[in-house]
């Protein structure tokens, strides 16, 4: 197969998988209405619980996590072949590739085709393919994203905080813990555009946060100041 069709046909079948609108359909399915018309109007996992409960949060926050994995996993491995293009990167052609797929998966989540381009934030999504791209980042960032949620009671503030962190936390194994990461010099750079991306998905978040005016999840706020753990109060 020609190395640019299989390029393409990647790219277009990991976005075609990022596009399924998980919470949308069955929003749609089971309960009879649109979720962009509740709650917050994302079809991210976060609005899910908040409006599907806790049940089918989980269960659109796992299936759009399984999207990434199974871009990155699957079908950057459908179409074996050359690269369309000289791979510059230090990277083997195949792990470009994942990338390329992962990409395309999130861009499919946030875009997608199926609900006029008005899909979620991506995090799920992109947690996905980093799972199966850098396994040592998702483990650090899954734990500050914990944390920032105990501590804060922000499912938005612990995602911005955990796409931050990303490029953050790859820098500092490489350049002060001497951490051997292959292909560092192309990871940060592609950590850093991704962590844009998940900022600009969140951009009304950070508007609300700024404002005071965020919606807080008051069960997983665990650890508040003094007399708000006291008396419950926001």
């Amino acid at each position: 197969m020609d190395p640019v069709i299989r390029l393409i046909l990647i790219a277009v079948l990991s976005y075609a998988i990022g596009s399924i609108p998980t919470a949308y359909l069955i929003s749609r399915k089971f309960f009879g209405f649109d979720i962009r018309e509740k709650g917050s109007g994302n079809m991210g996992s976060t609005n899910a619980f908040r409006v599907l409960g806790f049940k089918w949060g989980l269960a659109v926050q796992l299936f759009d996590i399984a999207k990434g994995i199974f871009a990155v996993l699957v079908v950057s491995h459908i179409f074996d072949g050359e690269m369309a293009f000289t791979n510059r990167t230090p990277f083997e052609d195949q792990t470009v590739i994942c990338i390329i797929a992962g990409v395309c998966a999130v861009l499919g989540h946030i875009f997608s085709a199926f609900v006029g381009f008005r899909g979620g934030k991506g995090i799920n999504t992109a947690v996905g393919m980093l799972v199966a791209i850098a396994p040592v980042e998702v483990a650090i960032i899954v734990g500050i994203f914990i944390v920032v949620v105990l501590f804060s009671g922000y499912i938005s503030l612990a995602s911005i905080s955990a796409a931050v962190a990303l490029p953050t936390s790859m820098c500092i194994r490489q350049n002060i813990f001497s951490a051997d990461i292959q292909g560092y010099q192309t990871l940060v750079f592609f950590f850093i555009g991704l962590a844009l991306l998940i900022l600009y998905t969140h951009r009304s978040n950070i508007r609300r946060l700024l404002a005071g005016n965020e919606n807080r999840f008051q069960k997983l706020w665990l650890f508040r100041p003094g007399s708000e753990q006291r008396d419950g109060r926001n």
